[in-house]
C-alpha cells in the first residue's frame, strides 16, 4: 500500500494484550510511516496517555484490568481526545453499538487484514484533518471568515455576502497575495462551465469591497493589481 503522506509519520498508541498481534500490527503500521507506541494492556496505556499525546488509539476492548470500553470512557471525559479505533473479536451488533456509544471513532472486528486496518486508520486521520481545515477560522485586518458556518464577520459584526461574494471572499483569503486573473476566478467561483461574460467579476469585486472595505473607492484589502488581475491583502 503506497504511503499517505497526508497521515505520514501520526502518533499512534496500540492497546493490544496478545503479543503476536501487538507486535504484528505495530510492524504493519510502522511501514506505513505512522510513529507507534504500544501497550499490552489499559493501565499502561492509561499511562502512556497521560504521559504523551497520539492522533489515534488502536484499542482492543478485552484487556486485563482497565477494559477497554472503560479506557474508552476515560479518554471521552479528556479535553483533547485522540481518535479511537476499537478492534474487537465482539462481533454483535449490540457490541459494536456499545463500543461506538462509549466513544470510538470506528469499530473493526477480528480477524481483521492489516491493509484494511491500516486504511481505516487514514480514513479516520484524513477526515478528522479535513474537519480540522473546514473548521480554521481566517482572519485579516478584522475580518474573520468561518468556514464551517459559510459566515464572515468585520469587526465582530456579521456581514450578509451573497453565495458568490463569499465563495470570492474564501478564495481570497485562502490565498493572500496570491494574484487572481478574471478567468482564474470565474473557473474557481462560477465554474468551468460559466459562459457569462467574466465582466460579472468586476461587479461582484465592487459588491464585496462595499462589505469589507473603510473606503470601497480605496481599497486597502481587496486591491487591483493592473494588468493581472486582483489581491487579496
Amino acid at each position: 500500500m503506497a504511503l499517505d503522506p497526508s497521515t505520514a509519520q501520526a502518533r499512534l498508541l496500540v492497546v493490544e494484550d496478545d503479543d503476536t498481534i501487538r507486535e504484528t500490527v505495530c510492524e504493519a503500521m510502522a511501514i506505513e510511516d505512522f510513529a507507534v507506541t504500544a501497550a499490552a494492556d489499559g493501565q499502561r496505556a492509561w499511562a502512556l496517555l497521560q504521559e504523551q499525546s497520539f492522533d489515534l488509539v488502536v484499542l482492543d476492548l478485552m484487556l486485563p484490568g482497565l477494559n477497554g470500553l472503560d479506557l474508552c470512557r476515560r479518554l471521552r471525559n479528556t479535553a483533547h481526545p485522540p481518535l479511537i479505533l476499537v478492534v474487537s473479536a465482539r462481533d454483535s451488533e449490540t457490541d459494536r453499538v456499545l463500543g461506538l456509544e462509549v466513544g470510538a471513532d470506528d469499530y473493526l472486528v477480528k480477524p481483521f487484514g492489516l491493509r484494511e486496518l491500516v486504511a481505516r486508520c487514514r480514513a479516520l486521520l484524513r477526515r478528522q484533518r479535513s474537519q480540522e481545515a473546514a473548521a480554521a477560522v481566517l482572519e485579516h485586518q478584522g475580518l474573520s471568515l468561518y468556514p464551517g458556518e459559510c459566515r464572515v464577520c468585520r469587526d465582530g459584526i456579521d456581514l450578509k455576502l451573497s453565495p458568490k461574494e463569499y465563495k470570492l471572499l474564501e478564495l481570497f483569503m485562502q490565498n493572500p497575495r496570491r494574484v487572481w486573473s478574471r478567468d482564474q476566478l470565474i473557473e474557481h467561483v462560477w465554474g468551468v462551465d460559466y459562459i457569462g461574460d467574466s465582466k460579472t467579476v468586476d461587479v461582484h469585486i465592487r459588491w464585496l469591497r462595499e462589505k469589507i472595505e473603510d473606503d470601497p473607492s480605496h481599497p486597502s484589502r481587496l486591491v487591483t493589481v493592473r494588468g493581472f488581475g486582483y489581491r487579496f491583502g
